[in-house]
Order: C-alpha cells, then structure tokens, then sequence
C-alpha cells in the first residue's frame, strides 16, 4: 500500500466531507424548519429574480390576526401548528408558480409570478382564516393580507414591491380583519 497516496488522499476526503456538511447546513437556513418555507434570505435572491422577470407578478404579505393570543392561550405547540398549518395552505396557493416564505415570526410573503396561475386573492384569504385542529380542539385563525402588484410600481424593485404590500396589509388591519386589500 502507497501510505504517500493514502497520505495525500486524505485532506481532499476530509475538506469534500467538509464542504458537503457545509452545503447542507447553507441548504437549511434557507429553509424555516418549522413550516419547510423559504427565510427571508432564501426567498429574498429567488424573488429578486422573479420580480425582474415577470411583468405580472404579484407581491403578498401576510400576518396572522391575535397570533401572539394563541401562543399565550393555548401554549407554543398550538402557536406552531398553526404557523405549519399557514405555511401549507400559502405553499399550496403559491404552487409550483412562486415561492412562499416565512420571513418572522407570524409574518409570511409570497411571490407568484402570475396571478392568474392561482385561484385568487379571496382564496388565500378564506384557506388562511380556516381554523386549524390541534390536540383534539379547535383553534381559531385569521390572516391580514396585504399585496402588490409588479405593474403598479414605478420602479419594480423588491422592496418597494413589500413596502406596498406592507401598507396595504396594515390598512387591512386598520379596516377590521379577514380581509384583503391592495
């Protein structure tokens, strides 16, 4: 046996092994392990790219109403299923023609790249404001959404595209909740 070869192989094994662990820990940050969504830095250069691509693509934020009542009420694994249950239900409206996130907190954003490839604002609305089952009981939810269209920015960048989506979102909140504004 060639121990020099061996001796040479070894540090190339060792930095591939390494790098792989590396890669896989880079892969789960990007991804929220409670609801399986992009964070925000994961879904921030994906949409950026989107945003730039797609002159009908459509900006949503959403925020649970009282979440932080849940949590307090009912405990920290209720307040967990129902941001698993939210990530789903934003996931599956999304479908394969966006990216969804959970960017904090009870906060999550969208990008569709045509909403016409989704069957409709006051869809999202009514899924996300479907109670959800935990532990034999019932809890209630309901979501503010917000939204902005690609179109209606002067300048189609990401932020602006979330600061508009952030206003209308909040101007939700203000007009009583389980609605949707724009």
């Amino acid at each position: 046996m060639d121990f020099t070869l061996v001796g040479a192989a070894l540090p190339a094994v060792g930095w591939a092994v390494h790098g792989s662990v590396l890669a896989r820990r880079l892969a789960g940050a990007r991804r929220d392990p409670l609801t399986g969504l992009h964070t925000r830095a994961g879904w921030t250069a994906r949409t950026e790219r989107l945003l730039d691509q797609h002159p009908n693509a459509l900006v949503v934020l959403v925020d649970l109403d009282d979440f932080k009542a849940i949590n307090d009420q009912r405990g920290h694994p209720a307040g967990d299923a129902v941001l698993a249950a939210t990530g789903r239900r934003l996931n599956d409206w999304v479908g394969r023609h966006g990216i969804a996130a959970r960017i904090g907190g009870d906060e999550f954003v969208a990008i569709v790249t045509d909403s016409a490839h989704t069957t409709g604002l006051n869809a999202l609305r009514t899924a996300l404001d479907r109670p959800v089952h935990h532990n034999g009981g019932v809890l209630p939810v309901s979501a503010s959404v917000g939204r902005c269209h690609r179109a209606d920015l002067p300048v189609p960048t990401l932020t602006d595209a979330l600061s508009a989506a952030d206003t209308a979102m909040y101007a939700v909140k203000g007009h009583g909740r389980r609605n949707t504004h724009h």
